[in-house]
C-alpha cells in the first residue's frame, strides 16, 4: 500500500497523499486516497482501490450525486459498477391529463462512493490547531514550526478544527473573532459541533495519545501525540451514518 501510494503521488503530481481509509463491502473493501496540492483546502483528488496497488481516480462530488444516493440505504457492495435500483413516482403528462407513472432509478455505487466519501469528510476530517496556517494571499500550507498541541489543551475540542473551507466562522460578529488568531484560526473549530456530544475523546498510553472518534460516522478515528507532530485519521466502517445518535446522546 504504501509503494503504490508514492507511485500515485509521484504519477499525478501531488504535493501529498493521504491515505484516507477503507468503506468495507459485501464483496470487496474500498481503499480509498486523497491528494492534496500545494494549497492544503484546495479541493482534493479522490482514488480508489480494490487491491491497493491499481487506483481509479474518482470524479468530484455534487449536490447532484447527494440528492441521488439520498434515496440508497444498507451496506455497500463492494463492485463499483453495481447498480442500485429505486422506485420513484414521477408525474407524466398526457394532453390534459396528469397521472402518476412509477419509474425505476437506478444508482450506480461508484456515486454512492463519491458521495459518502464528501459528506464525511465536510462532517469529521479533523487536524489540530495550528498544523496548518494561511498566508495573506489566502494560501493555506503545512505549518512546518508546528510542534503538537500542549496537554493542557489536548482534550478540548477547541483544539480541533474541520479540514474543510470555514462555513460558521463566516457568520461569527467581529467581537467574537477578536481573541482569534488570523493565521491560524481560520477554520471550524469541534466545539459547536452539532449534536453537541458527538465526539468521543480519550487519552491512551499515560497522557502519550489522544484519540477522537466521531459517534455521527462510527468508524472515524483520529489521533495525535501531544507535544509532537504526529497526528492523523483514519476511516474504517461501513460508509454509514448514525442517524440514531441525537437519541443516544
Amino acid at each position: 500500500l504504501l509503494t503504490s501510494l508514492m507511485l500515485v503521488k509521484r504519477d499525478y503530481r501531488f504535493a501529498r497523499v493521504l491515505f484516507w481509509g477503507r468503506i468495507l463491502g459485501l464483496v470487496a473493501d474500498y481503499y480509498i486516497a486523497q491528494g492534496l496540492s500545494e494549497d492544503q483546502l484546495a479541493p482534493r483528488k479522490t482514488l480508489y482501490s480494490l487491491n491497493c496497488t491499481e487506483w481509479s481516480l474518482l470524479p468530484p462530488a455534487t449536490e447532484e450525486m447527494a440528492m441521488q444516493i439520498s434515496v440508497v440505504s444498507g451496506r455497500f457492495m463492494g463492485d463499483p459498477s453495481h447498480e442500485y435500483e429505486h422506485t420513484e413516482l414521477q408525474k407524466v403528462n398526457e394532453g390534459e391529463k396528469v397521472f402518476d407513472e412509477e419509474v425505476v432509478v437506478q444508482i450506480k455505487e461508484e456515486t454512492r462512493l463519491v458521495s459518502i466519501i464528501d459528506q464525511i469528510d465536510k462532517a469529521v476530517a479533523i487536524i489540530p490547531r495550528g498544523a496548518l496556517f494561511k498566508t495573506p494571499f489566502g494560501v493555506t500550507h503545512v505549518n512546518r514550526t508546528f510542534e503538537g498541541l500542549p496537554l493542557s489543551e489536548v482534550r478540548k475540542l477547541s483544539s480541533y478544527f474541520h479540514f474543510r473551507e470555514a462555513i460558521d466562522l463566516k457568520n461569527k460578529t467581529l467581537l467574537e473573532k477578536s481573541d482569534l488568531e488570523p493565521s491560524l484560526d481560520f477554520l471550524d473549530s469541534l466545539e459547536y459541533d452539532i449534536p453537541r456530544g458527538s465526539w468521543s475523546i480519550q487519552m491512551e498510553r499515560g497522557n502519550a495519545l489522544v484519540v477522537l472518534r466521531s459517534l455521527l460516522w462510527p468508524g472515524l478515528t483520529f489521533y495525535h501525540a501531544p507535544r509532537t507532530k504526529n497526528y492523523g485519521y483514519i476511516y474504517v466502517g461501513t460508509g454509514e451514518k448514525n442517524m440514531d445518535l441525537p437519541f443516544m446522546l
